[in-house]
């Protein structure tokens, strides 16, 4: 008896349920269209900022999914870089985030070219610059062998490990592989939005690489969904929701795999899942609103590159509070520096001192009056 859903008869012809899943499709594809038609209407510098904050969430949630934190300021401006953006001063990123932000940039800026075997192996090689997956040597822009052994998704401590999922054996990718690449880059047969479900599901099951398959396949669905909207500008994330959701995403992956070709239970969950996604874009749009509002207020205020450069990453999501010490990091000056910038940036109302104080003393933006 089959085990999982790669070992039936039938695979990898899915079925759903049109009748269960068109209302959610219909509401999911009109809340989609009011999101980019709003973040159409914000002008084309907020836009560009818009873009570059839901580009910045999803790379930096697909990693987290995967257990890897990135530098939030290396990959924004990498992402910057690449589109040509001017944001002010530029970070150096290193390889691995500079492969990860090429990887995603070219899903969803080239999401009419056709998906190919090649493409993938870029991508895959991008993603591991160094040729290991932490201290582990991979097979890098190559699918798995069988020197690698089965390609098991397990968890629970050594002897006692629970094998959630089972991928098919290196013999079979190929021909997998063949088969999905073909549908992928063939003629439309369904909505997009349906092929991005699809495509997720279909390329994460193959598991075709040692390493990196989630994000790959999180990538493909975002090339698929670029597809649906003929737009290579993302105004939202779908991995920082599948992050707030990772419980449930591998719930449903493991059931799907492990269940029958009918995979109208994961089509439903990620729809509603993307419409979730659709809902935190309305932070980004308010976070985009918010900088654009506090740089108008003080546009008259006259400020040195250091402050400018701290403000700024202030209005983009620094995460804790700002002290003399973290300014003093951020610009690259002395304390004493440090603490006269701050204090000018407080007489100018553009930042405020924090409850509290002695060596503990923090500050944060000033809100607009």
């Amino acid at each position: 008896m089959a085990e999982y859903i790669h070992e039936l008869s039938g695979w990898p012809n899915f079925t759903w349920s049109h009748e269960k899943l068109a209302s959610k499709l219909g509401a999911v594809r009109h809340h989609q269209g009011l999101l980019i038609g709003r973040m159409e209407a914000l002008g084309l510098q907020l836009r560009a900022e818009a873009v570059l904050q839901s580009l910045t969430e999803e790379i930096l949630k697909s990693s987290e999914i995967e257990g890897e934190i990135l530098d939030r300021d290396q990959v924004r401006s990498s992402i910057a870089r690449r589109l040509g953006m001017d944001v002010g001063a530029l970070l150096p990123a290193d390889r691995y985030v500079g492969g990860v932000v090429e990887m995603m940039l070219d899903a969803t800026q080239n999401y009419g070219a056709p998906l190919t075997k090649e493409r993938l192996f870029d991508w895959h090689a991008a993603l591991f610059p160094t040729g290991r997956s932490g201290m582990k040597k991979i097979r890098v822009g190559a699918w798995r062998d069988t020197q690698s052994g089965p390609m098991q998704i397990v968890s629970g401590p050594i002897g006692r490990e629970r094998v959630h999922y089972e991928a098919p054996g290196a013999g079979k990718l190929e021909g997998d592989m063949r088969a999905f690449l073909a549908w992928f880059s063939g003629k439309e047969t369904v909505d997009p939005v349906f092929g991005a479900a699809l495509a997720h599901l279909w390329f994460v099951t193959i598991h075709p690489f040692e390493d990196g398959n989630g994000r790959i396949a999180r990538a493909i669905a975002d090339m698929a969904l670029a597809r649906s909207e003929q737009s290579p500008r993302r105004f939202y994330s779908m991995s920082a929701q599948i992050r707030a959701e990772r419980k449930t995403y591998y719930e449903i992956l493991e059931r799907t795999q492990k269940g029958g070709l009918d995979i109208t239970a994961w089509i439903d969950w990620f729809l509603g899942c993307l419409d979730r996604a659709f809902d935190g874009a309305e932070i980004i749009m308010a976070s985009v609103l918010a900088k654009a509002r506090f740089w108008e207020t003080h546009s008259a205020a006259q400020i040195n590159g250091r402050q400018r450069l701290v403000l700024n990453r202030l209005l983009n999501g620094f995460e804790g509070k700002l002290t003399s010490s973290k300014y003093a990091a951020l610009a690259k000056c002395s304390q004493d520096t440090a603490s006269r910038d701050i204090n000018d940036l407080v007489k100018k109302a553009m930042l405020v001192k924090d409850a509290g104080g002695g060596r503990s003393t923090s500050y944060s933006l000033a809100k607009p009056a």
